[in-house]
């Protein structure tokens, strides 16, 4: 879809000559070198390649030999996927604690000591007391665990039972229930300075010291005794191996810092890949790696020769872009506003590049070139979208992140399609279209680049989604910022012209209930503009909708409109010539102003001032020189202009004039007709009206047959029916 507007070549009095080269050239160079500098930013790694970067599974065509010693880095994954394996290999360790033996049996001995204290024989006082003694140690106990103390026999024997169990067990070492769970293996045990390695299998906890503890029940008959005997083992048991997690963590993190950061050392002199060999994994990595090395020690060797030829580097390759719109759309390259548009879309393609680059694992599917693709499209054509993909997917595979990946491949075929499939915009399901498209050629690029590596199946699925991703994003990322680019680039696309296009519109609607017979004559010029501009390949749609709004002016004062005018009234026969021509002539004036009241678009204003050119109102010029008087001033009978400037505009003036001629045909016959219309277009070419049009004769003859076809279908001749007998007006009144 091209703009609004023909691209034409710029003739000598244009800008580009009239202005200094330096001060014409010179915004838009650097223009040129402010997108190289902030790619340099982006990327500061050299783009320029020393040594080639061949792909796995592919057949190296030379030698690689690396120049100097360097380092093949670990990825922070494949680094920290190795040292969790080597710390989880760490032994957990482990504390033997005596203290814990003595604390527990203290505890139990002064809490015996507490009972025997309160005991009396007298049994209903003594079980109030054991109650109160065992709460005040945190310990809730039943009226019949109370009893079962109160006895000193059975009270004895129990707390000789539990001492016998802390000191014969916990003394070997016993972990607390649960300590162990997630331990598998051996573990270290330290005592003092001591370490001994123990497997987990032999290392008793609670419950294991729950059954040796039953062995020597004192009392495994009662289950008052039993439940008694449990609570308390529980309450005064203190493991005598418990985990030391800091000591577990420290000896972790030293594996950890042991595990070396680098994949492969590579030796000086070193043979990397050899020619004709096949390209293994190993041998990739070494040669990205090399190119690291190799812009690393030229940054640090050579800062400045470096900046400056990257710069240089990606000057070059934005500057091809600049050439072929010089030569090609000279039009475009000397607005700068679109000059600037168009790089603003090559930065937005180099961010969203540099964003793309900073996840370990490149993405290069993920690249936005399609959607400066699709806005280029639509605000200009599909030959500067193509060109400017083209370059833009080169100056994003050619930086240093990029090497090693199909980054041109993909972006180059995925931004060209993106290019090419956006065209006219009539509908608005058509966006579905270009996302399906798009997508469609992201996913053919992933099955290629995969079934040539011999990739799994999955690897081809994610890049092709990943693509698909970006198909969506692009389109609708460029639907939102269009109308801001609309408004920047001040051109207006076919979805504004489509907006433009409603005849329900106030304007339109004015026209057609205040000047009735010129909204009639619009839609007509409409028809003859829309089906010739489409046969000469021009913006058929532009024409359609600038054809509605060229007479909106006549709303003003419609009755001085022939058009408008009942018959046998017309105001100017009381008006003198040079009024009447000057009303004529305002209608143009006073349609820029509904215009600007209305805020029509740039583009359309052009078919209110131009669709009569320099034309001269030759009706009324002819009538004063007749009259009786000076002689008037032909300067006074002349539409303002200025001449057609696009092919657009010219064919709606040939429109307006063949179409107003056409009316007065009696019996519009082909031959008649073609005749109007070759009169009409010689007279416009005679009178200079066409002088800066950008038409050839071939498309004026191609013009002139769509005027005739179209004529002779709309004053086709009729079946005069008689009314009086009954024929039509019967028929309705039967209806």
């Amino acid at each position: 879809m091209s703009a609004t507007g023909s691209f034409t070549s710029a003739s000598p009095g244009s800008p580009r000559h009239s202005r200094p080269l330096l001060a014409f050239h010179g915004p838009r160079v650097a223009l040129g070198v402010g997108l190289a500098v902030l790619t340099f930013v982006l990327f500061p790694a050299s783009p320029a390649v020393d040594f080639p970067i061949y792909e796995i599974g592919s057949v190296a065509s030379d030698n690689v030999i690396a120049p100097f010693a360097f380092r093949v880095l670990k990825t922070s994954a494949e680094l920290q996927t190795e040292r969790d394996a080597v710390a989880r290999g760490v032994e957990p360790v482990y504390d033997f604690v005596p203290a814990a033996l003595d604390s527990a049996r203290r505890s139990l001995l002064v809490f015996s000591a507490a009972i025997n204290q309160v005991a009396s024989p007298d049994q209903q006082a003594a079980v109030a007391a054991i109650q109160r003694a065992a709460s005040s140690w945190g310990m809730g106990i039943s009226v019949a665990q109370a009893a079962y103390l109160a006895s000193q026999r059975k009270r004895t024997a129990l707390f000789q039972s539990l001492d016998r169990v802390f000191t014969r067990w916990l003394s070997a070492g016993v972990a607390s229930s649960g300590a162990l769970d997630s331990v598998r293996g051996s573990i270290v045990v330290r005592s003092g300075n001591t370490e001994r390695r123990v497997d987990t299998d032999s290392v008793a906890t609670f419950n294991m010291l729950v059954t040796r503890a039953r062995l020597i029940h004192p009392d495994p008959g009662s289950a008052v005794g039993d439940s008694l005997y449990m609570r308390l083992l529980a309450t005064f048991f203190h493991p005598t191996i418990v985990p030391d997690r800091a000591a577990t963590e420290l000896r972790r993190e030293e594996v950890r810092r042991s595990i070396p950061a680098a994949k492969y050392e590579v030796l000086a002199g070193e043979k990397i890949i050899g020619a004709n060999e096949v390209v293994g994994r190993e041998q990739n990595e070494k040669l990205r790696a090399l190119h690291d090395a190799v812009d690393k020690y030229r940054g640090s060797q050579r800062g400045l020769r470096r900046v400056v030829g990257s710069i240089l580097f990606d000057f070059l390759l934005g500057a091809l872009l600049g050439i072929t719109l010089l030569i090609f759309r000279p039009v475009v390259y000397e607005t700068f506003r679109w000059v600037l548009m168009v790089a603003i879309a090559a930065a937005i393609v180099v961010i969203g590049g540099a964003i793309v680059a900073l996840p370990q694992s490149v993405r290069p599917e993920l690249v936005p070139v399609a959607l400066a693709a699709v806005i280029l499209s639509v605000l200009f054509d599909q030959r500067i979208s193509l060109i400017a993909t083209m370059v833009l997917a080169t100056l994003v595979a050619g930086q240093s992140v990029f090497r090693g990946t199909n980054a041109l491949f993909i972006n180059l075929l995925g931004g060209a399609i993106a290019a090419v499939s956006v065209g006219e915009i009539r509908r608005r399901n058509q966006t579905y279209q270009w996302i399906l498209t798009i997508g469609g050629a992201y996913i053919a690029t992933a099955a290629a680049i995969g079934l040539t590596l011999d990739l799994p199946w999955r690897e081809i699925a994610v890049s092709a989604g990943f693509g698909v991703l970006n198909a969506l994003g692009c389109v609708l990322l460029a639907i939102l910022l269009l109308p801001m680019c609309e408004a920047f680039t001040r051109i207006e696309t076919d979805l504004t012209l489509l907006e433009w296009s409603d005849l329900n519109r106030p304007l339109m609607q004015r026209l057609s209930l205040e000047a009735p017979g010129t909204y009639a004559h619009t839609i007509a010029i409409a028809n003859l503009a829309e089906a010739a501009c489409r046969a000469i390949g021009a913006n058929a749609l532009l024409a359609r909708v600038g054809a509605y709004y060229h007479d909106i002016g006549k709303i003003a004062r419609p009755q001085y409109f022939v058009e408008n005018q009942p018959k046998g009234r017309n105001p100017h026969d009381v008006l003198r010539p040079g009024a009447s021509a000057q009303i004529i002539r305002n209608h143009v004036r006073e349609g820029l102003e509904l215009a600007a009241e209305y805020k029509l678009p740039r583009a359309l204003r052009a078919f209110i001032t131009e669709h009569h050119g320099t034309g001269t109102i030759s009706y009324f010029f002819d009538k004063a020189r007749q009259g009786e008087g000076p002689t008037p001033d032909a300067a006074e009978y002349v539409y303002p202009g200025p001449l057609p400037q696009s092919a657009e505009t010219a064919v709606v003036m040939l429109a307006d004039g063949i179409e107003a001629a056409a009316r007065v045909v009696h019996e519009p016959t082909p031959e008649k007709v073609r005749d109007v219309v070759d009169h009409i277009v010689r007279q416009r070419m005679e009178q200079g009206q066409l002088a800066d049009a950008p038409l050839t004769l071939r498309q004026l003859e191609i013009i002139k047959e769509e005027f005739t076809r179209v004529i002779v279908g709309m004053y086709h001749n009729r079946i005069d029916y008689p009314a009086a007998t009954g024929g039509i007006t019967s028929e309705f009144a039967r209806a």
